[in-house]
């Protein structure tokens, strides 16, 4: 969150950040919530004061007879007493609605930043990998044909066990994703990247701390309830993203200079009520309820975060390299970025199979595969992450930044339509072929079931 004395110094500029990111909230009214607390904060002090003073003159009146006086003394001392507890149990309501009103403003972006209302005002800073392009059958099989004519993906069956947003992968399918999750992990640890296992449940404190909630708290999967209110610290939340176990990681923690920069790396699957219900990305894996994801997460010094975030980008970049797989990298204008971001980069892979008309001049279409973002200060004094520059100095909030290496589900859209040849096999790009046991081609699998005959198997 933004601190009480950033939103009263700066309320221009907290005014430009609501307005460019589209958020409504009526500032005048927290602004007038936090004068209203400090002018009770004051009057609290006062009053303390006054109490602490008449009440060290009672014992001494009463030691030099002074009855009426010292009565008088104790009169007022309790008034005194009185007033003060008005005061701090308003203070105390008062001081809840700030800390309530805070957590809706959103992170003021950085002075570079684009800004744009929209997707339509990102400025795209790089392309890659379209000089060379491989030779692609005409037309290129969309991914959720292509996966069902090979029996990789089943998306039937996983609608039927879970619902709609929801597949198998199956046989080289389950392998390619197995595959991808390890080949990410191992050129993360080469980058430096400490390995994570979080736990998948997240209580609504962690929530919190990383800008999930309260905003997105419709997006979440509840633990054993539904999502409604009140959201007790002890309510549990599938993980969106593995960036919310492992921010929180350091929750209310002072982490000293020397621990810094930290960089971690977590596998998890996630889980989000909001994908697939986008019209056409309903179809396929391109928006599902569930997904695999490598997410890194860094803890940087301040004065380091921005040269950390191109850092990060090139680590999330490299996947796409190392894959041979085209791709393209956006700058995100303030009205696209997020609530939390102050700079945020959209990395987007070609998948040539679907003509959204949104894709580059070869057809196809774009797919995010990774946000990398600078959060500064907020996610960390949101969740109370602190370092020490000197251990004989005072302890300042540290900045967060994270970035997607990469989601998996797209990526493996990507390589199901980039890679296809003309027989309807898939090759395997070379990196990820020793995590398959050497499977260059993915050449399909026989269907079962009764369902299968005349579908491809015959009996």
């Amino acid at each position: 969150m933004l601190s009480r004395q950033f939103v009263r110094e700066n309320p221009e500029e907290v005014r430009r950040a609501l307005d460019t990111k589209g958020v409504d909230v009526d500032l005048d009214r927290v602004l007038e919530i936090d004068a209203e607390w400090r002018d009770l904060k004051s009057k609290g002090d006062d009053l303390r004061q006054e109490r602490n003073e008449v009440s060290s003159k009672i014992g001494q009146l009463k030691q030099e007879g002074k009855e009426e006086e010292a009565q008088a003394a104790i009169e007022r001392s309790s008034e005194l007493k009185e007033r003060l507890e008005e005061i701090e149990e308003r203070a105390d309501e008062l001081e809840a609605q700030l800390e309530e009103a805070l957590l809706e403003l959103p992170n003021v972006p950085h002075e570079d930043a684009p800004v744009g209302d929209d997707e339509s005002d990102n400025v795209e800073v790089a392309r890659e990998g379209f000089d060379d392009l491989r030779e692609l059958p005409d037309p290129v099989v969309p991914h959720y044909d292509l996966g069902e004519e090979l029996d990789i993906l089943d998306f039937e069956r996983g609608a039927k066990v879970s619902g709609g947003g929801f597949y198998f992968a199956k046989g080289a399918g389950a392998q390619l994703e197995h595959a991808l999750v390890q080949f990410m992990l191992d050129l993360h640890r080469e980058q430096g990247y400490r390995d994570v296992f979080p736990p998948i449940p997240v209580n609504s404190r962690s929530m919190r701390g990383t800008g999930q909630f309260p905003k997105f708290v419709d997006d979440a999967y509840r633990v054993g309830g539904k999502n409604e209110e009140p959201y007790d610290d002890d309510d549990l939340w599938l993980l969106p993203t593995a960036e919310v176990p492992v921010t929180n990681l350091h929750r209310d923690e002072i982490l000293l200079d020397d621990d810094l920069p930290l960089k971690y790396q977590a596998y998890s699957p996630n889980f989000r009520r909001e994908a697939g219900e986008h019209g056409t990305e309903t179809r396929g894996i391109v928006r599902v309820h569930q997904f695999n994801k490598v997410e890194m997460v860094n803890f940087v010094r301040p004065e380091e975060s921005y040269d950390r975030l191109e850092g990060l980008r090139d680590e999330a970049e490299e996947v796409l390299r190392r894959l041979g797989l085209p791709y393209r990298v956006l700058e995100m204008c303030t009205g696209d970025m997020g609530f939390t971001q102050a700079k945020k980069y959209d990395i987007e892979v070609w998948a040539p199979g679907d003509d959204m008309d949104e894709g580059p001049e070869e057809g196809g279409r774009w797919l995010e595969v990774s946000s990398v973002s600078n959060f500064e200060a907020f996610q960390a004094r949101r969740a109370g992450i602190q370092y020490r520059p000197e251990r004989h100095e005072s302890a300042e909030y540290l900045h967060t930044l994270n970035g997607s290496g990469v989601a998996i589900p797209r990526v493996l859209v990507a390589l199901l339509e980039y890679y296809q040849n003309d027989d309807g096999t898939v090759e395997v790009p070379e990196p990820l072929q020793p995590y398959m046991g050497g499977t260059a081609v993915i050449e399909g699998h026989e269907p079962v079931g009764e369902s299968a005959v005349g579908a491809g198997r015959k009996d």
